[in-house]
C-alpha cells in the first residue's frame, strides 16, 4: 500500500495597514494552498508580537506604516527566529535598504499575481537553504536619518525620540540609552549608532560616549589635560581630546583640542 506525503504548509503573516492591501495578498495566497496565513497586522508593534509567537516561514512587510515601520519592525525581531521576508510597498525608494537587509524579494504596488509568484518562489528557494538563514538587519535609508529609536524589553517596545536622548554609552555590545531620567540598553555597536546619528546635533565625545549637544551647558577641565562636559541637568560626561575637537567643531568655534580654556559654554 502506498501512501502519500502531505506537506506540511509554511506559515505566513501578512503586515500592511491597509486592510485593503493585505485582502489583495489573502486573495493571491488562495492559489497556492500550502502556505497558510497565520496571523495579519495592521501596524507594526502587532508585527513584532505576532512574529514572536507564531515564528512563521514567510512575512510579508509593508514599508510605511503607524507605530513601527517595516524596518523598526525588522530591528525587533529576534534573530533566532529570521523568518524570510518580502517587503510589498507603494514606495521604490526603499529597494536598496529592503535586500541589504535580507529580503527576498520586494513587490512595488501594483503588482501581478505572475510577478507575486515569482516572488514566492524566491521564498522557496531561500527557506530551502541550509539553515542558519541570514540575520535579519534593520537597514536605513541612507539620505533618511531616524527620527527615534526602538528598543525591545522582553514583551515591551519602546519608542524614544531623538529630541529626547541626553546621551549614550557604551557598555560591552550594548548602547545605554539614556532619556528624560530613564535608561533603556539596546543591543547595537556604539559606532553603529553613531553612522545613524546626526552628527550636527550628536557629538562622540568620547570612545565609548555620545552626547546630544543641545543638552551640554558647559565643558570644564578636569585634571591637567582632561575635559568633562556637563549636561543641563548636571550629569558629568569624560571628553576625549579627539572628543573636544569634535565638540569646538560641532559647536562652531574654534581653538583645536590643545586649548587649554577655562570653560566652553554652548549657550
Amino acid at each position: 500500500m502506498s501512501t502519500t506525503a502531505v506537506r506540511h504548509p509554511l506559515t505566513a503573516i501578512l503586515v500592511d495597514d491597509e486592510e485593503l492591501a493585505r485582502a489583495y495578498l489573502r486573495e493571491l495566497l488562495r492559489a497556492h494552498p500550502e502556505i497558510y496565513v497565520a496571523a495579519e497586522c495592521g501596524n507594526g508593534f502587532e508585527a513584532v508580537k505576532a512574529i514572536s509567537e507564531t515564528r512563521p516561514d514567510l512575512v510579508f512587510l509593508d514599508v510605511q506604516m503607524p507605530k513601527l515601520d517595516g524596518f523598526e519592525v525588522l530591528e525587533l525581531i529576534d534573530p533566532a527566529l529570521a523568518p524570510v521576508v518580502i517587503f510589498v510597498t507603494a514606495y521604490d525608494q526603499y529597494a536598496m535598504q529592503a535586500f541589504d537587509a535580507h529580503a527576498v524579494d520586494y513587490l512595488l504596488k501594483p503588482f501581478s499575481a505572475e510577478r507575486f509568484g515569482r516572488a514566492l518562489e524566491r521564498a522557496r528557494a531561500r527557506l530551502a537553504e541550509p539553515r542558519p538563514r541570514p540575520e535579519l538587519a534593520a537597514v536605513r535609508p541612507a539620505a533618511a536619518r531616524p527620527e527615534r529609536i526602538v528598543v525591545k524589553d522582553g514583551a515591551r517596545v519602546h519608542v524614544i525620540p531623538l529630541a529626547r536622548l541626553d546621551y549614550a554609552e557604551a557598555q560591552d555590545d550594548y548602547v545605554a540609552l539614556h532619556s528624560e531620567g530613564k535608561t533603556y540598553l539596546k543591543q547595537q555597536p556604539i559606532g553603529n549608532l553613531e553612522a545613524a546619528l546626526d552628527p550636527a546635533v550628536f557629538v562622540r565625545i568620547h570612545r565609548s560616549t555620545i552626547v546630544n549637544l543641545e543638552r551640554v551647558a558647559r565643558i570644564e577641565p578636569w585634571g591637567k589635560e582632561s575635559r568633562i562636559a556637563i549636561l543641563t541637568d548636571g550629569t558629568k560626561l569624560p571628553v576625549s581630546r579627539s572628543g573636544y575637537a569634535r565638540l569646538l567643531e560641532a559647536m562652531g568655534e574654534t581653538g583645536g583640542a590643545g586649548s587649554q580654556g577655562n570653560e566652553s559654554s554652548t549657550r
